[in-house]
């Protein structure tokens, strides 16, 4: 998808010089919740070159820039046959509430269908009550799966899943 623009915010690819602002983004993030630690060095390391990482994982990492800075984040990786993933989907707190997050998983998901995945899942951890609710108001399901993934923020995370219906292109073919 190309670049979109608009007087207030720009919704564009990720280049290797965001890290900086992801790091503060997903940083702030995770600080709005106790115990909860952003820790670059030993568990995010992808953030020091995020168009790398994700060009290694094939995938897509779009940014939303307001005022020449970073406010919020979504990604996507390729899964396994007709799957793909929701990843790295953050909103700066003073940003929530204004579609952003609606936005980047609407190209999430366009990308995913353009790839041909029929489901996307994603796993959100059990203390982003907010981002719960947006995820099942935007069609995602609590798949019932559960994850400790042993780190240093003792991160317990839920799996979502939503169907992604086939495109009028897909149909046709």
């Amino acid at each position: 998808m190309p670049v979109e623009t608009s007087t207030e915010i720009t919704i564009r690819h990720v280049r290797d010089d965001d890290s900086a602002d992801l790091i503060e983004l997903i940083g702030g993030c995770y600080a709005e919740y106790p115990g909860c630690h952003l820790d670059v060095e030993s568990e995010e390391r992808w953030l020091l070159e995020p168009a790398v990482a994700y060009a290694r994982w094939r995938g897509r990492l779009w940014v939303v820039e307001r005022d020449g800075r970073v406010v919020a984040s979504g990604g996507m990786r390729p899964g396994g046959p007709g799957m793909a993933s929701v990843h790295h989907l953050y909103v700066e707190r003073r940003q929530r509430r204004q579609g952003l997050a609606t936005r980047l998983l609407e190209r999430i998901e366009a990308e995913a269908r353009r790839r041909d995945a029929r489901w996307i899942h994603l796993w959100s951890d059990t203390r982003f009550v907010e981002a719960h609710r947006l995820y099942q108001r935007l069609g995602y399901l609590r798949s019932g799966g559960f994850r400790e993934l042993g780190d240093r923020s003792r991160s317990e995370e839920y799996h979502f899943v939503k169907l992604l219906g086939p495109t009028l292109e897909q149909l046709r073919r």
